[in-house]
């Protein structure tokens, strides 16, 4: 059970929640916080103007309401900005921003009332899931779009995932005995300003490429056994005198992954002990940069993924809505803690990273593929008919327009801010379009990724190497030659693709922590 409120939420809470099907409950002193908030709130507002609760919203701001009207105003909010377009949220995602959402009103500074909290935890613990769109935020004002889906659904009105499909909003709550929620005072606004929408998705974007990050470096050292690599490029020696820890950590783990391997070479022991002729050296004297820079290439994106977690847990534990009803100073402050500029960029360079990442993989492919540059293997790992047979030729064709999507897609939305609101939004952040744009990357990175292990598998098989794998190879070979054959005679190899893309998704190897 994760307690909501009593500390900090870090990833792996999150990841307990979402993977491993932990419930959560709500801590009994933060759960006063938000009570007694709510009615200093209800106090305090009583004879002034506050946004949002006895004014319009927005750009209409400087329109005062009676106070007759102000409960229909906070659901003619929620209703006038459930407005999204696309596809929906994958549930999983949804379920992530939930979270965070809960967990920003658990700090007790949003003025809302208990019930909100209370139903919100129903609905992540009983795998209930609003529909929610792809577009429809900005960024700037929270996710105002993709929360008022939220929030249309928590008074009972649009469509939820339930159950294995999409059913009235009302049907649910009948089906699990809950009542909608019912405003009190802010609660539309403070449902729907907020960054949960794009943190909850960056919060995922950043487990699955942590993960994808281990399988690429597991990958990179296999290719490195399998063309008998010298070890200096990954040793100790060379890479510790670049300071940087990122590049460190990587060849360190290189080291732990190939010191069982039999196929990497020592350089003393075939350049430098033995006498070698003028003119042509037959061994390679350096592996091309995408073997031989392996540390240089990870290691920021690894450095990338821990900054990105700082920022990511630093917004999911932060208050991210406006205004801020402080009882503590007996006021209530207006300001922006709802732009989403940190998570935007963020999930830019998270998205640079990995397409950097993917396009490391596909150049690793392309040197298994091309017989004249690796010298050692068949052309398209094709243990076929030369002639007859053509390998994974048209594997890499995926591979290669996968990777170009990727770098297509990995131009910053942080800098393209358009103005809208009447103008009162005239710098905005695009944060989730930058989330869910990344999350896109970090998928396709997969498919790349399978593609190359089906392609390692098929090279260990020409060259004869399984017994002389390192043991994380060798683990691995076992493990994937069950779920792909060897392709000897053509066949399709798209069934087998998805197959190592979703092993790889759910499989964590855990060597970076």
């Amino acid at each position: 059970m994760i307690i909501i409120g009593s500390k900090n939420l870090g990833v792996e809470d999150f990841y307990k929640i979402l993977f491993e099907g932990e419930k959560v409950d709500l801590d009994a002193n933060a759960l006063e916080k938000v009570e007694h908030n709510y009615n200093f709130l209800d106090q305090f507002s009583k004879n002034k103007v506050i946004y949002g609760i006895n004014t319009c919203f927005g750009p209409m701001a400087q329109y005062k309401i009676s106070d007759e009207d102000q409960k229909a105003l906070q659901y003619n909010l929620i209703r006038s900005h459930a407005a999204g377009s696309g596809n929906p949220i994958p549930n999983l995602y949804v379920k992530s921003l939930m979270i965070g959402r809960l967990n920003t009103f658990m700090r007790g500074y949003s003025g809302i009332h208990k019930d909100v909290v209370l139903l919100l935890k129903e609905f992540i613990n009983r795998d209930i899931y609003p529909k929610i769109f792809e577009h429809g935020g900005v960024g700037a004002s929270g996710d105002l779009v993709q929360l008022s889906h939220l929030a249309l659904n928590l008074i009972g009105e649009g469509e939820i995932f339930f159950d294995g499909k999409y059913r009235p909003a009302q049907e649910v709550f009948e089906l699990n005995n809950l009542k909608p929620l019912q405003v009190y005072l802010r609660e539309g606004l403070a449902l729907i300003n907020g960054t949960s929408c794009m943190t909850g998705i960056g919060i995922i974007n950043l487990i699955e490429a942590k993960n994808l990050l281990n399988w690429a470096l597991i990958s990179s050292s296999i290719i490195n056994e399998l063309v008998e690599s010298y070890d200096d490029h990954f040793s100790k020696e060379l890479n510790q005198v670049k300071l940087h820890e990122g590049q460190n950590i990587i060849a360190s783990e290189m080291r732990n992954i190939l010191q069982s391997s039999k196929l990497i070479k020592k350089r003393a022991d075939h350049l430098y002990n033995n006498h070698v002729e003028v003119g042509i050296i037959k061994e390679k004297v350096q592996e091309y940069y995408s073997l031989r820079c392996v540390p240089q290439v990870l290691g920021p994106v690894y450095e990338t993924l821990k900054n990105v977690e700082k920022v990511l847990v630093n917004e999911v534990n932060s208050v991210n809505d406006n205004p801020i009803i402080d009882k503590k100073n007996i006021d209530v402050f207006h300001g922006g803690n709802f732009h989403g500029d940190y998570v935007s960029l963020e999930m830019d360079k998270l998205k640079i990273v990995t397409t950097k990442l993917t396009m490391l993989v596909e150049r690793q492919l392309n040197y298994i593929y091309n017989n004249k540059l690796n010298e050692k293997f068949p052309p398209f790992a094709n243990l076929g008919t030369l002639g007859l047979n053509l390998g994974l030729q048209a594997a890499q064709f995926t591979a290669t327009s996968t990777t170009a999507e990727c770098q297509m897609l990995s131009n910053p939305m942080y800098v393209h801010s358009i103005p809208n609101n009447n103008d009162n939004q005239d710098i905005v952040s695009m944060g989730t379009n930058s989330a869910l744009i990344t999350k896109k990357v970090i998928e396709n990175a997969y498919e790349v990724l399978a593609i190359q292990y089906i392609s390692l598998l098929q090279v260990v098989d020409f060259m004869k190497f399984k017994d002389k794998l390192s043991i994380k190879a060798k683990e691995i070979y076992d493990t994937m030659r069950v779920m792909v054959p060897v392709f000897i005679e053509d066949r399709p190899i798209y069934p087998h693709i998805n197959d190592i893309k979703q092993y790889l998704i759910k499989t964590q190897p855990n060597i970076l922590k």
